[in-house]
Formats: structure tokens, sequence, C-alpha cells
């Protein structure tokens, strides 16, 4: 056995017990044998059914697995392990320092609970907080619980993460990128335990990944919500005559083009493409007519779902604990990137939701509430709907609706809330652009195809109002800069990619092992990102030989939050699991 691997075993002789919720616990515990920074440990909660324990006289206590007890069906060898990914904004995850009484529902369920610590971008070293490290550390801690797996109640081979917004994105990344040997050099450098004392490679991958409005695919996800999005708006930065305008139009059009690239399917095997129309920019196609389904679903489930009267609230919930603890995570504004500029755009909502949310918001965050009204019947709210222009159809007889086009839906629901660059801003402004940090450079750009199409075009863009050569040449510098561990941006760029992993268009195709079970909700309003994000991580999903179950819903009348058709998302993502390992 190697001193790095006997530095990382968990002791059995040093836990503490929860009277009151009856759990034994232990936090503090390391995953690599260099790390440096406060966030990098973890803490396990164990239901005391599945151990025996002696008291060993000073407050803790020596365990041994009990395999005959079950709490809710499972053992001490079959209960699953349940991480939280709490990073709003790429956030750091503080590492748990005591018992955490939010843990209580998931060990009530039978359920392992590890609370892993891992930086984030809200760390002091700004380059050490990028990416990857948030996920190396977590592939850390993941490696760490195999290595004890003998000494350990909880089956590592079913192992779930679950997340929102940032979280919801790097959940997703650690479900796509299991055993990647890009993380190898990162996992190497915080000495993460690489073996087992058998000499069997340890391993990183999960079973499962649940995201709530993940802001992810950022390799494409600046023209992703110009052609979604961005393509409709005529104010800020999307205004006539500037130059920015003209780059948001040609980056709707490269996204079209990525589009005919990437062989999405939907689910009866048919390829998805977008083609080019008389108004709009590429807004023709089974691609285009794909996404006005997927509206369309998300209105009926509501129409279905709902009972009438119906209330609505105007409300947005942001900044929230992942797991409803108040030790670990940071609190604050969980959107994924500034404001834009100047007034917003007629109707905007900046992520905020339209409809009553589900029970159980996440302690630690904010909501606020601005208008409530209550609709009597399916038609009064269909009515309300249409007040500015009727695009939105009803069939009272079935209860079911459809609407005209997407670019209706987007100009009543989803009106672009940020400048163009709404991930990689033209001045380095937005969160993602702190994700890609370098030593001496705290933010920085990522985004090649913004590159190409800014210094391509600049004659083009030259003539048009508030261009400055400046931006050209800022991109080009940043996407030439690496890491310290020698990885490009785009090297980087892949490795917080889901879709680099899952789809054959990409080279990290078949490169890793993907998490079986995917759960992903997203409110449909939010004007985070485009609705192509979740949309094309799902289709992805679908076509990926790995993937056994993709449980998929874009929620109608829903913001930036944990988006729930009904109930709480909580007590939703405990029994999926369940339904998953059983």
């Amino acid at each position: 056995m190697s001193a790095t691997q006997k530095k990382l075993l968990i002791s059995n002789k040093k836990w503490k017990y929860n009277a009151k919720n009856k759990v034994y616990y232990q936090v503090g515990l390391k995953y690599g044998t260099k790390t440096k920074s406060t966030y990098e440990s973890m803490g396990i909660y164990v239901p005391a059914s599945y151990v025996n324990a002696k008291s060993n006289g000073d407050k803790t206590y020596t365990l041994t697995l009990n395999t005959k007890n079950k709490v809710k069906g499972y053992t001490s060898k079959t209960a699953p392990m349940v991480m939280p990914v709490n990073a709003p904004g790429y956030a750091a995850q503080a590492a748990p320092t005591g018992y955490d009484s939010s843990t209580a529902k998931f060990t009530k369920a039978g359920f392992i609970y590890v609370e892993a610590g891992f930086r984030g971008l809200n760390n002091t070293d700004k380059s050490n907080g990028s990416s990857p490290w948030g996920v190396t550390d977590m592939k850390a801690a993941i490696r760490t619980l195999h290595l004890n797996a003998n000494r350990l109640a909880g089956d590592t081979s079913r192992i779930f993460t679950f997340g929102m917004s940032g979280g919801g994105a790097e959940s997703a990344v650690v479900g796509a990128t299991g055993n990647s040997r890009g993380y190898t050099k990162y996992l190497k450098k915080i000495v993460a335990p690489m073996a087992t004392a058998s000499g069997k490679h340890t391993r990183d991958n999960v079973d499962g990944a649940m995201a709530w409005c993940p802001i992810t695919s950022l390799d494409t996800a600046n023209e992703a919500y110009e052609w979604n999005m961005g393509q409709y708006s005529n104010s800020g930065t999307r205004k006539s005559g500037t130059w920015t305008k003209a780059l948001s139009n040609d980056m709707a059009k490269n996204f079209a083009q990525y589009i005919n690239k990437i062989g999405l399917k939907d689910e009866n095997g048919k390829t998805l493409t977008l083609k080019k129309s008389k108004t709009g920019i590429y807004t023709s196609g089974s691609y285009e007519k794909y996404l006005k389904k997927e509206i369309e679903t998300s209105l009926n489930n509501f129409l279905k779902d709902t009972t009438f009267p119906y209330k609505a609230s105007n409300s947005m919930t942001a900044g929230m604990n992942i797991s409803g603890s108040n030790t670990s995570g940071t609190t604050g504004a969980a959107k994924s990137g500034t404001k834009p500029s100047g007034k917003l755009p007629s109707g905007s909502k900046s992520g905020k939701s339209t409809g009553t949310k589900p029970s159980g918001n996440m302690p630690g965050g904010s909501s606020s509430s601005t208008s409530n009204k209550t609709y009597k019947t399916a038609k009064a709210y269909i009515k309300s709907l249409n007040k500015n222009g009727t695009w939105v159809k009803y069939n009272a007889k079935k209860n079911t609706a459809t609407i005209t086009s997407v670019k209706a839906f987007i100009k009543n629901s989803k009106e672009a809330s940020k400048d163009v660059g709404a991930f990689d801003g033209l001045n380095r402004q937005e969160t993602e652009n702190g994700l890609f940090a370098t030593s001496g450079s705290s933010t920085n750009h990522f985004d090649s195809t913004m590159s190409k199409l800014i210094n391509n075009n600049s004659s083009k863009y030259s003539k048009l109002k508030n261009y400055k050569s400046s931006y050209g040449k800022a991109f080009k510098s940043d996407l030439k800069k690496t890491d310290a561990e020698g990885s490009t941006m785009q090297e980087r760029l892949n490795l917080y990619s889901p879709l680099y992993y899952l789809s054959s268009y990409y080279k990290g195709y078949n490169t890793s092992n993907v998490a079986k079970y995917w759960r992903i909700r997203t409110g449909i309003d939010q004007t985070d990102t485009a609705l192509t994000t979740e949309t094309n991580l799902k289709l992805a999903l679908q076509q990926n030989k790995q993937v056994k179950s993709v449980n998929f819903a874009t929620v109608w009348g829903e913001g930036h939050t944990t988006a729930e058709r009904s109930g709480n998302y909580l007590t939703n993502f405990i029994k999926w699991v369940n339904k998953s390992v059983k």
C-alpha cells in the first residue's frame, strides 16, 4: 500500500454521532495529500442502522458494518450515495465542519450523504478556483470513496450528484466525464488516490446526475443565446446599427451551422437540422419544429398539472443551497452572468418565473414576489398570455394548447436579458470568464467561435457603432493562454462540456464512462441560458448508448430555480434515485 493510500484511508475509530437524527458522521476527510485550500475535504453521514457502534469514551465511536439492518429497503451494502453540488455561479462549496441537519432528509431515505467541499470562483486564488478544479475536487472525493469502499457503508457503484445552475452544470460534467484521462494530471497535482490498496484503478464515474437549470455547453452557449433569443431583440447591445447586433446575427448563423453538423436526433431517430428562412435567422427546419414541440409540451403539462382557480406569482429564487444546508456552499446570486447594459428589453423577466413554485425552496436563498394574480379558468390564463396578441391557441374540450412559433414564445416569455457575449463578455465581465482564469488573469475569453467571427469580420464591424479593434486582439491573446498544468483554453473548455463526451460529433466521444441515469429540470422562462442548452443535453444523452434513462422536463412558468412540475424538488430527487437503483 502506497503512502498516499495510507494517508487517505478513513479511520473507523473517529466517528461522531448525532442522536436526534441517529446519524454517524465524520468531517475533515481529505481526498488528496497535496490539497491546500480549506475547501478540499469532505464529510460523510451514515444512518445508524447500517453500523454497529462502540463508544471510545471521548464522544467518538468505532464502527463496524451491520449488513442485516435495512433502511427503506437498503442495507449497508446497497445504500446509494448522494453528493450535493452547491455551486451557484460556479462558486466553491465549503467543506462541512460538523453535523449538518439538512442531511436528515437523505439519511432517513436510507442514503449515504457525502458532502465534498470543492474549489470555485470565490476562491482567493482565482486561477486555482477556475476550471477544471471544481470538478477535479469532486472526482478526487469520489475516488477516495472507492479507496475506502470496504470500510464504508454505501454502494460506490450507486453515486448520484445533484445541483442547480452552475452546480447543475458541474453535476452534468461529473456525470459525463467519468474516468476521463483529461483530468488525470489535475488529480495527480493534488495527489488524489489513483489506485486501491489491491492495485486496481480507482474510479470517478457516477451512476446518476441530477441537474436543475444547468448553465452548460459553454462551447456553443454564446451562439445558442443569439440564435434562440438574441435575434429577436433590438435594444441594448442588439440595437440596430451597432456592431454587436451584426455580431449577434453572425453568431446565430454559426449556431445553425453547428446544429446541422452535430447530428442530434429526435426520439424517432430523425436527424434535426435548421434551414434558411425568409424571416429570422435559420428559423425553419426540423430542429426549430422540435423546440416548438418542447414549448407546447411544457405548456400542456402545466395545463394538465394545474387545478384552477390558479394563483400565479412573478418571482425568482436564486442563490439557493442545493442540500438545504446552512454550513456549505455560497449563498448569493445564482445567476450565471451580469445583467445587460442599458435598459432591459421590454417585457424582460431576467430569469423570473411567472408561476407558483414547487414547495420546499432552498434555504439560504432569496425570493421576491412582484405581482400575484388568480386565474379562475384555463381559458382565462391563456387569455392573459395573449394580451399582446394571439400566439397561444387553446382547445378547451381537450384542455390542450399550441403556439404559433418559437419566436412568439421568446417575445412573450423569454426575451434576451444578457449582452451579446452572454457567457463570454466582450469586456470579460461575465461569470464564465472567471471560469477560465490563468495565473495573472482572473478573467479570460474562451469562445473561439466569437474570436473568429470578430477577427474575420472586422472590416464589416468597424463600420458600425461602438466597434473597437481591441476586442478582436483580446480574444486572440486570451485563447493562446495555458493554465499552470499546460492545458489550452480549448482543452479546459472540453473538460467542462458534457456534449464533448456524449456526442459522436466531438473527439471526446466514448473516452469516458457516462452516468446511466439522468434527471434534468429547467424553468422554461429563465433567460440565464437558451432553451437549446438543456434540450441539446437531453438529445445527446438519449443518443448515447451508455445512458439507460433520461428523465427530462422544462417547467412552464418557472425561471432560474429548482423547477419541478409539482412537489418538493428534493423529495422528487430522492424518488428518482430510488427508482433508478431498484
